[in-house]
């Protein structure tokens, strides 16, 4: 049994990210959210990223990829994930967990930065807000979904969706190869 859902797991897996390449439109939406990026960062903004649970981890992983260092020796890259836990415990308490990314965008976010918010559903109510916080400062967003990216593939500036699926890990393994796409056109383009 554990033998043929390990099989099952990579071969779905495998299924989806052929699904995801098949579309050259996601590769040119990439590319998109690359420059928008560089961009931002050439010109003294910063990319802020957000996310819950696994899609939290990756928005971490993303931000320390560019402030620190991906493949390469290069200047640290001005990226920040909404991650610490004082302030999402402070948020999370005097206003309710929806809050906890709209007020670090509201207290850190400036025109010109971008927020690259990450829901597998594309339904998190904090993600949401963050993208309406964002959206209220002048920052671009980009966000990466899953399923049929719920109400934030209707906000944000630009939507990569990784191909649906009932379960959100499948979603995040697409997400984290977009994020190392990312990363590594946003080393070249800066």
């Amino acid at each position: 049994m554990t033998y043929s859902t390990i099989i099952h797991n990579f071969k779905e897996a495998q299924g989806l990210l052929d699904a995801f390449i098949a579309d050259e439109n996601n590769l040119h939406k990439i590319e998109s959210a690359a420059e928008i990026i560089a961009t931002a960062l050439k010109n003294g903004g910063k990319v802020i990223s957000c996310g819950n649970g696994g899609s939290m981890c990756d928005a971490m992983h993303f931000a320390e990829e560019l402030s620190g260092r991906f493949r390469n020796d290069r200047p640290a890259l001005a990226a920040v994930s909404i991650s610490d836990p004082s302030h999402i415990s402070c948020v999370g308490n005097d206003y309710g967990y929806e809050y906890v990314f709209s007020r670090y965008i509201e207290g850190l976010g400036n025109e010109g930065d971008v927020l690259l918010a990450i829901s597998t559903s594309g339904t998190s109510k904090n993600v949401v807000r963050a993208i309406e916080a964002a959206k209220g400062k002048g920052i671009l967003v980009i966000a990466l979904t899953g399923k049929n990216g719920g109400v934030i593939a209707d906000l944000c500036d630009l939507e990569i969706r990784a191909p649906y699926s009932e379960y959100a890990d499948r979603a995040q393994e697409i997400h984290i190869k977009i994020i190392h796409s990312l990363i590594h056109s946003i080393e070249q383009l800066v």
